[in-house]
């Protein structure tokens, strides 16, 4: 792990003050997913993996009306649901998970979307990440730091952890970023990587975080 006992009140110190400067810019955020539902959201989230939460957003409102319970997924003709997924990626894997997870949802947990990680990651296609997006937008529960592909890429970055395992970076972060901020750190991130500290280029002249990171590219 990145963080060692001696560099971690150093490193949380860092991270209070992008917050501070994050919080300024994005003083209200919200998931870039659409959804209504507990059921919703956690097929959201899963459409989501390699896929960006725009593209999963022309897709479910025709996937949500036709399918709205854990018994409609799992009774679901699996070439009907390839079809409703086909333009989010890897079409048929996320089918066949959805497809799964009305039935594990219906035998195991009577329906419903259970809220402890434990039995969210049990889920087909469910993994960390997923579980805690769903425990913390719609549970409201800090379980832990959703990483995605901005928070991973961003906070190597800002020099906050060399992991390259997602659950790793998590840990990492979640020893230097205070619980409170779990979630809204994740969205900020989320946000200034699409604005600012973009994949193909950095805007570092416009950031506001220019002065203070390491990466920086002037």
């Amino acid at each position: 792990m990145a963080n060692s006992p001696d560099n971690i009140p150093q490193k949380s110190k860092f991270v209070k003050e992008i917050i501070k400067r994050l919080k300024k810019k994005y003083p209200k955020i919200k998931s870039g997913l659409n959804y209504n539902s507990a059921l919703e959201l956690l097929v959201a989230t899963i459409l989501a993996a390699q896929c960006t939460d725009k593209r999963v957003n022309t897709v479910t409102p025709k996937l949500f009306r036709k399918y709205r319970s854990a018994t409609d997924y799992a009774a679901a003709d699996l070439n009907d649901l390839e079809d409703l997924v086909h333009s989010t990626g890897f079409f048929r894997n996320k089918a066949k998970n959805l497809k799964n997870l009305g039935k594990e949802l219906s035998s195991r947990f009577n329906k419903k979307v259970p809220d402890s990680l434990d039995d969210l990651i049990s889920l087909p296609g469910v993994g960390r990440k997923t579980a805690n997006v769903v425990l913390n937008e719609w549970f409201k529960k800090s379980s832990g730091i959703p990483v995605d592909t901005h928070v991973k890429r961003i906070t190597k970055i800002w020099e906050l952890t060399n992991a390259s395992s997602s659950d790793v970076i998590e840990q990492d972060l979640k020893e230097i970023v205070p619980k409170k901020e779990w979630r809204g750190f994740t969205l900020r991130v989320i946000e200034h990587g699409r604005d600012t500290c973009k994949a193909r280029k950095r805007l570092c002249d416009n950031c506001e975080l220019k002065d203070i990171c390491p990466g920086v590219k002037l």
